[in-house]
């Protein structure tokens, strides 16, 4: 599909009678984990809203049929949304909700290669009966289309929006952060010129300390913690200029796009910020055992490099004991773009926050070469016979140190 193909679609499904629901695909989604959930996850607030027919808590797991075409793959069919709520009963502790019914592997949003995938549900509020339109990001380039229009859309982060209303991002954190601040925790200099993304993570260091807490579990609180922080900063900055009103049409347009362009800056270059810091918090010294960052050959930027330029930058150092990690939240197609960021070593080391990936992505990753690091608690997204080939960040950092030890750094 062209560029030009996704906007046509967009300007189809868009308007008062529209509801959308995006999210990224996990393996728990589609078929990569053998989970046999039949079909994606959606909150059921969001269905509740957009089917409000399935709201009937008094029946045990009620359901709603509905067609659903997913138009990015030329499918349609009718599906099921089915509301477990076993647990309002005492018959079981489920209460989610999930779409059935897409004939298994001959659906794209089954498909485990669709894992880690971006997926926009198009609901007609306005339709006689319930309707759904679908469009299935391919590559990257089709979630890009989708990124600068409604921002950053991370894994385990959902986004639900609705004509006349601010979109709404949800999560399935079970846990509050708490980091939120209030008016009064946010420095005046803040509120004057928006913070830079290495502020906002070290503030999250304040909320989220390390004492006790272990490195990949460490990484995923703070994360969390981060955006909660550059949310409550966001609107505390942005708001005050919003309500000022716009001199025109374009003025609008400039700020929104400030805004999202701010949310995609924060969003690629803070899970980097994070690790560093972690890095040092374990004893690694930066610029000694690490570099963030470094330009080498032909002005390659690998986003850290093991133990330093000056090392990888000396034949006399043995390639073996180099080691270089590429950071990117999601890999479904971009891990290929650090195939050649160094070229002297030969295992690439990525840590992604991917819910899972399928077994033909993974060989296809293990024979180029490259070595996944991902935060033990999500370990259990990935299908059970690719755990054994994960690497945690606690692992992959001992492995660091045994390095500088042994004098290998």
């Amino acid at each position: 599909m062209s560029i030009a193909d996704i906007s046509d679609w967009i300007d189809d499904v868009s308007g008062p009678a529209w509801r959308w629901y995006v999210k990224r695909l996990a393996a728990n989604d589609t078929l990569a984990t053998n989970a046999h959930q039949a079909g994606p996850y959606v909150p059921r607030e969001v269905l509740f809203e957009v089917l409000p027919e399935l709201n009937r808590p008094e029946e045990y797991n009620p359901e709603v049929r509905f067609e659903l075409k997913v138009d990015s793959h030329a499918e349609a069919r009718t599906v099921r949304a089915i509301w477990y709520n076993g647990s309002l009963s005492g018959r079981s502790t489920r209460n989610e909700a999930r779409v059935t019914g897409f004939g298994g592997r001959a659906s794209a949003l089954l498909d485990p290669d669709s894992t880690g995938a971006i997926v926009v549900f198009a609901f007609d509020a306005g339709a006689a009966g319930p309707t759904c339109r679908v469009w299935l990001c391919s590559n990257s380039l089709e979630e890009d289309v989708f990124e600068e229009r409604l921002g950053p859309i991370e894994p385990k982060q959902h986004l639900f929006w609705a004509h006349g209303r601010p979109p709404v991002r949800l999560s399935r954190s079970v846990q509050p952060t708490s980091c939120w601040l209030g008016s009064s925790d946010i420095p005046q200099k803040w509120l004057e010129s928006f913070p830079t993304g290495q502020e906002i993570v070290r503030k999250s260091l304040e909320k989220r300390p390390a004492k006790g807490v272990r490195p990949d579990k460490r990484l995923l609180q703070r994360r969390d913690c981060e955006f909660e922080i550059f949310r409550s900063v966001e609107q505390a900055f942005w708001m005050p200029r919003i309500s000022e009103g716009f001199q025109s049409i374009d003025v609008f347009v400039g700020t929104a796009q400030s805004i999202l362009q701010s949310r995609k800056a924060r969003s690629g270059r803070s899970l980097e910020y994070h690790l560093g810091l972690i890095f040092e918090e374990e004893g690694m010294t930066a610029g000694r055992d690490f570099v963030h960052g470094p330009t080498i050959e032909g002005n390659k930027r690998p986003d850290f490099l093991f133990p330093s330029t000056l090392a990888y930058e000396d034949n006399e150092f043995p390639a073996a004991d180099l080691r270089m990690l590429a950071v990117k939240t999601t890999c479904r197609d971009r891990w290929r773009q650090i195939l050649n960021e160094a070229d002297r070593i030969e295992k690439k080391h990525l840590l992604t926050l991917q819910e899972g990936v399928s077994q033909n992505q993974l060989a296809e990753m293990t024979a180029a070469g490259v070595q996944l690091v991902v935060p033990q608690p999500l370990h259990a997204s990935y299908p059970e016979e690719a755990r054994q080939n994960l690497l945690t960040v606690e692992a992959f950092i001992a492995e660091r140190r045994r390095a500088s030890m042994t004098g290998k750094s």
